[in-house]
């Protein structure tokens, strides 16, 4: 009787959280930290917040926008048509087979110098630093953190390397003749082998004695807010071959190009973009890193160590959050779920710290003589489920819980949430169990 009065209780609560939700209240799931410390890294926030901003930001829509507009668009038909010419003759097929060569290899110079012309008419200035290894030191280019389309910028400062690519992407009758120039690695959606053959193909051009462009991908393979690095997809880390990392920084004051899954979208972001007087865009290349042996059976160790050493030169932290984290949230976000990427998190955090392997709170439940009490701090927290009072991630796990951030959680109202969530079969149901969904 006791847990179905807190059922009601936690029901009422997702209504007035729920209520938060839609009013735009400081609840929202995607804040920009998770408690006081854990970062969300698929949330961007852009608001024009001073009249100054406001102001010079209509002055430049009318008075430079169009004419960046114009250049840019002079340029795109101008890289489009000299793609064209050197794509002419040549199939899909042709441009799997074997690496362009002759004449056709002599227009990539070209259209990396328009295409960063591009870029400078839009504003967008490019900073180099480091050198870019050759093909034969580094097959691979491991670019990160991916924080937006603007990022695409890079394959002209690279000499247009072999991208990852949706096929979609390949058919389209315009940007589709750029992208084919780089001879990219197709991705196929409707194919049920599509990752296996991605991966068998990045493999053989890393490891083939011809001469292809070096493969570029970012890892992280969606878009974050560069507040940390997210776990790296182990693609790039299969073939065992050296990769080179790049970094990539936008140390601009007022943050236009971050394109997220919870913020402004692509053709706000390129509106503010192209109304800024500059922007500045930072393009780092770090040494080459060569795997040791136990790196090269290993592709995921060899992704966390690339991972961890970008994150050293960024000055950012790592994080264990995933592309399919990110599509959990968005799933939670449409079905109006109030801090979903908290329970995923929670629930990480209690892995961590062997709560689900120990079931430490079925235990309590199982074994408790009396009730609960109700609010607890820290302190008590810890001790009730045998945790080191010293850990981080059992102080995370509590401010999680601490929904208003007074220092005291509802105890059983967490006991609860756990209880209902241990039947989920993914990050996904848990979700939805724990704020009653289905």
């Amino acid at each position: 009787m006791r847990y179905r009065n807190k059922e009601i209780e936690v029901a009422d609560e997702i209504m007035e959280e729920s209520e938060k939700l839609t009013s735009g209240g400081k609840d929202d799931i995607f804040q920009g930290t998770i408690g006081n410390e854990i970062l969300n890294p698929f949330v961007h926030r852009l608001e024009l917040e001073t009249t100054y901003d406001k102001i010079k930001t209509v002055f430049l829509t009318v008075a430079l926008l169009p004419i960046r507009l114009m250049a840019i668009t002079v340029l795109v038909i101008l890289a489009w048509f000299m793609a064209c010419i050197g794509l002419h003759g040549m199939s899909e097929e042709d441009l799997r087979r074997a690496p362009l060569k002759g004449w056709r290899r002599q227009v990539v110079p070209w259209l990396c110098v328009v295409g960063r012309w591009t870029y400078q008419a839009g504003g967008m200035k490019i900073v180099v630093r480091g050198k870019q290894a050759s093909r034969q030191e580094a097959p691979i280019l491991v670019v990160a953190p991916h924080s937006s389309f603007i990022d695409g910028g890079i394959v002209y400062v690279t000499g247009f390397p072999s991208i990852i690519v949706r096929r979609e992407s390949g058919l389209d009758p315009y940007i589709g003749k750029l992208i084919n120039y780089t001879q990219p690695v197709y991705v196929w959606r409707d194919d049920p082998n599509s990752r296996q053959n991605t991966v068998k193909e990045i493999i053989e051009r890393a490891t083939s004695k011809e001469d292809w462009p070096q493969v570029m991908i970012f890892p992280e393979g969606t878009c974050t807010n560069r507040s940390c690095l997210i776990t790296f997809k182990s693609g790039a880390f299969y073939p065992g071959v050296p990769v080179q990392p790049v970094c990539i920084r936008y140390p601009n004051k007022l943050d236009t190009v971050t394109w997220t899954w919870e913020g402004p979208g692509a053709l706000k972001l390129l509106w503010l973009t192209l109304t800024q007087l500059n922007s500045s865009c930072e393009i780092e290349f770090l040494p080459v890193y060569k795997p040791n042996e136990a790196e090269k059976l290993d592709p995921k160790l060899y992704a966390n160590n690339v991972r961890r050493l970008m994150a050293e030169a960024l000055k950012i932290p790592v994080s264990d959050y995933t592309y399919d984290d990110c599509r959990i949230i968005s799933k939670a976000h449409q079905l109006h779920i109030p801090n979903a990427s908290g329970i995923v998190e929670a629930h990480k955090l209690r892995f961590k710290l062997g709560l689900v392997k120990e079931k430490t709170e079925e235990d309590l439940v199982q074994t408790k003589c009396e009730r609960f009490p109700e609010m607890v701090d820290f302190p008590k927290f810890a001790h009730l489920l045998r945790l080191d009072e010293n850990n981080l991630a059992a102080q995370h796990l509590f401010k999680i819980n601490d929904k208003h951030n007074r220092g005291i959680i509802d105890f059983e109202d967490y006991v609860f949430t756990v209880m209902a969530i241990a039947n989920a079969n993914n990050a996904l149901d848990m979700v939805e169990i724990a704020f009653g969904v289905r």
